[in-house]
């Protein structure tokens, strides 16, 4: 059996500082650093001792850190895949989120979708967003490996989940898998059948203790 275990980066400086993250190379609070500490110990608990794990990770920063106190724990060595990113905003990255509120352009109720940008000049498409997303999970299962780590951001674990059952791209549109800062989803993968599970999402009773 697989388990996919996909990781929201905890509590990062863009958070407090009240600017937009998207692409911005924010870094983990200190608050964040224990949390990354806590879903470390969460996992190492989860993963057998002697178990082969891959751990993969978004490339920037509060990824990156979340994502080696994980391979610090578990003895595994992150690899930074740019693919697992949170979704570009363009010029609204790094402005204050007022900024980008008073610009902000909501999706369509219909129509499309998958090709709306927000209105900001440089941000991603939801459609290129999602289909960034899906390439690197495809890239993930590519291997074996029974245990497998991924370290991303909220709005890019949406489409993680939503590549993992299977769902087209194309009907992306309206999807929304919510999960909690700096916690874990559960994805199992049986081995005869090859079903896909979501066990658990955005879990954080590690978070509580």
């Amino acid at each position: 059996m697989r388990t996919l275990y996909v990781v929201t980066h905890p509590e990062a400086t863009h958070h407090v500082d009240g600017v937009v993250g998207g692409w911005h190379d924010s870094s983990l609070t200190p608050a964040g650093e224990r949390v990354a500490a806590a879903v470390a110990a969460s996992l190492r608990a989860r993963v057998p001792e002697d178990a082969d794990v891959e751990l993969f990770s978004s490339d920037l920063r509060r990824t990156a850190q979340t994502a080696r106190a994980v391979g610090d724990l578990l003895g595994v060595e992150p690899v930074l895949d740019p693919r697992l990113r949170e979704k570009s905003y363009g010029e609204a990255e790094g402005r204050p989120q007022e900024w980008l509120d008073r610009r902000f352009v909501p999706p369509p109720a219909t129509g499309d979708r998958m090709g709306h940008d927000e209105g900001l000049p440089g941000a991603e498409t939801r459609g290129v967003f999602a289909r960034r997303i899906y390439a690197a999970v495809d890239a993930v299962l590519e291997s074996r490996c029974e245990h497998q780590i991924v370290v991303t951001h909220g709005f890019a674990l949406t489409f993680v989940v939503a590549s993992w059952i299977g769902m087209p791209v194309e009907s992306a549109s309206h999807v929304s898998f919510r999960a909690a800062s700096g916690s874990i989803t559960v994805l199992h993968e049986d081995d005869f059948f090859r079903n896909r599970q979501v066990v658990s999402l955005g879990d954080t009773g590690h978070l509580a203790r």
